[in-house]
């Protein structure tokens, strides 16, 4: 393996194509202001670098990222590759990850625009992360205790796993599909619109209108706080532990709650169920209270 260490480099494609090297302590930056240092390489190591420089790692296979930091600066720098493990680092360059797969990321700060459009199979353990688009379009993934804040985060994305993270976002899992959020909080308007086969287990959901036009919608012991018209032509199946301020003709489904301050029937088509209790013990709300007409 060769390796180099200590050293500054700013020259176009400093070490294109590269194949197995180590690079340890080195700055990619300075007055020639060089792009795609590592371009087209493989079987790389990056140890306590400092990225300053445009598209550093394009097309590059089995990458390793440590300890490094990848500035404001540094646009745009992992695109078209494959098999890459970052840890400890700092990734705040706009849309740092496109196109790439087998992404793995853990303790790294995140602060990136338009961040992993498009990944194919990326896990996230103990990161946070801001950003707006946030994985749009991406599959299979799996993330666990991630903090993450940001608008239209998750749209388009298929077979996903969130376990214990925290997202404080806005139009968050819009068209998904395929997706379980277990033991985590979302906050944050107009939730998971158009999604298919989503489920949330032991999730606390706030802000307005969530859950709309969903299909195969599923929530096992949540708690909602702030939640107005809720459900909305949506198939679900839903058993909610805390009230509820309003539900807006769901399509099907049953949703379980202890009450609930509003209910908006105004459309034919919403035959889904409202009741009072859980599954083991409950009876139907008393819709005529409460049903507004159009």
């Amino acid at each position: 393996m060769n390796i180099f260490e200590n050293q500054s480099f700013d020259e176009e494609r400093a070490l294109y194509g590269s194949d197995g090297v180590l690079v340890r302590n080195c700055r990619f930056d300075g007055p020639a202001d060089g792009e795609s240092a590592l371009k087209e390489s493989q079987n790389i190591q990056i140890e306590q670098c400092f990225m300053n420089l445009r598209y550093p790692f394009w097309h590059d296979e089995r990458l390793t990222i440590r300890n490094s930091e990848l500035t404001p600066l540094c646009r745009a720098a992992l695109w078209y590759s494959h098999h890459v493990e970052i840890t400890d680092t700092k990734l705040h360059g706009i849309k740092a990850i496109r196109e790439c797969g087998d992404v793995s990321l853990a303790r790294c700060d995140i602060d990136s625009p338009e961040f992993g459009w498009s990944a194919q199979g990326i896990c996230m353990q103990d990161c946070t992360a801001k950003s707006e688009y946030f994985l749009m379009r991406a599959r299979d993934i799996t993330f666990q205790k991630v903090n993450f804040q940001g608008k239209y985060s998750f749209q388009y994305i298929e077979n996903a796993t969130f376990t214990d993270c925290y997202f404080d976002t806005k139009d968050a899992f819009w068209h998904g599909k395929n997706i379980t959020v277990r033991n985590s909080v979302i906050k944050g308007e107009y939730l998971a619109w158009y999604s298919e086969g989503l489920t949330l287990e032991h999730c606390k959901i706030i802000g307005t209108q969530p859950f709309c036009y969903c299909k195969n919608l599923r929530l096992i012991d949540c708690e909602m706080q702030d939640t107005d018209l809720c459900f909305e032509k949506s198939d679900v199946e839903a058993e909610i532990t805390t009230p509820v301020l309003s539900v807006k003709n769901p399509t099907s489904g049953h949703i379980y709650l202890p009450s609930v301050g509003q209910i908006i029937r105004d459309d034919p088509h919403s035959q889904g169920k409202i009741l009072i209790g859980d599954r083991h013990d409950s009876y139907i709300a008393e819709e005529k209270e409460f049903t507004q007409h159009a």
